[in-house]
């Protein structure tokens, strides 16, 4: 399946509700129609991914979810590794504030 355009900028536009949700705005408590967008068009593009090699004869289950891993848990672990200096420095400081209270 080649590049398509059209696809990345719907995905982009899915995005940007969930966003302005975030942030607060009111206008926008619906940020989860973004989220179900966004599923709904990867779904689209794994089905003709799928569909593709099975024509071809080519399909195989392992291979598939190594694809999804290998494109998945890099991003994974270093969000990991970024988030858990800040987490181990926020939960320190709670049990300082509650042994203070104590």
């Amino acid at each position: 399946m080649k590049y398509r355009a059209e696809i990345d900028g719907l995905r982009a536009l899915a995005v940007i509700p969930v966003i302005l949700f975030h942030a607060g705005f009111d206008k926008f408590s619906g940020g989860f129609v973004g989220v179900d967008v966004f599923f709904v068009i990867s779904g689209y593009l794994i089905t003709n991914i799928i569909i593709k090699e099975v024509e071809e004869n080519r399909f195989s289950l392992i291979d598939f979810y190594e694809r999804r891993a290998r494109r998945i848990l890099p991003t994974l672990f270093f969000i990991i590794l970024l988030c858990l200096p800040f987490s181990c420095f926020y939960f320190y400081l709670m049990k300082c504030l509650i042994s203070r209270k104590v």
